[in-house]
């Protein structure tokens, strides 16, 4: 388990004084890639093979959303490791040490020069410290917009500079960024799911699918202009 020490300053929260999701993903985010320090083999070995982990999907459930002036600990664990993929919990917890966030998301091993999959060696999984899994309903990596059901689609958003990360694409929590402008101002969300397809890279225009999935339920997704999705999204909530 990595841990990282966060206060809630001024530039992370809304209006509300909250912590704005998107900078609690950043800061989730941060841990998972500075997780990296505490398995110096496994990090040799990446750099070594010029290899990258590259975020597929993320479920983050919100207990609450800690205010402005708040001590948090940000902590991250590897509770599953195959030679494509890993599984991570990483949790938000407050002064008390009770989460505020919870999460799980799934990354996969890929090849910077190719874009291909990298497998791991089996004598390397194997030294990798492993923690138990974060008590939490663990949705589906999947998510599938429902047929039939009428999209609304607002214009279209171009990636920017500010957007693009070290891998040289759009950063994870700007699509979540994009997606949290769609419903209304006094929605309240409660759970925030994501899959991921193909990274955006910049001036890449993202096109949104609105698509209602039952009641307290958005399903926001980001395409190519022929429709092929970057990423799906599932907001989940309720009229604040």
């Amino acid at each position: 388990m990595y841990e990282l020490s966060q206060r809630v300053a001024a530039s992370h929260t809304d209006a509300g004084g909250r912590l704005k999701l998107v900078c609690a993903i950043d800061m989730m985010s941060d841990c998972s890639q500075l997780w990296l320090e505490s398995e110096p083999e496994l990090a040799r070995y990446f750099q070594e093979q010029g290899i990258v982990q590259f975020l597929v999907s993320r479920q983050v459930d919100v207990i609450r959303l800690p205010l402005y002036g708040e001590r948090l600990a940000i902590q991250t664990s590897i509770y599953d490791c195959q030679r494509f993929l890993g599984y991570r919990n990483t949790v938000i917890l407050d002064e008390a040490g009770l989460p505020c966030l919870t999460s799980w998301s799934t990354g996969a091993f890929v090849v910077t020069e190719t874009g291909k999959p990298a497998r791991l060696p089996p004598e390397l999984l194997n030294r990798i410290h492993m923690d138990p899994k974060v008590e939490m309903d663990y949705q589906s990596k999947k998510i599938s917009p429902p047929e039939g059901v009428p999209a609304e689609t607002p214009p279209p958003v171009r990636v920017s500079r500010h957007d693009v990360d070290f891998n040289r694409h759009m950063n994870n929590a700007r699509y979540v960024q994009i997606a949290l402008e769609y419903p209304g101002a006094d929605f309240v969300i409660s759970r925030f799911r994501a899959e991921y397809k193909r990274p955006a890279k910049y001036g890449d225009l993202l096109y949104p699918w609105l698509i209602p999935g039952g009641e307290g339920i958005l399903l926001v997704s980001l395409t190519t202009e022929t429709g092929e999705p970057y990423t799906v999204m599932e907001l989940s909530g309720s009229a604040g």
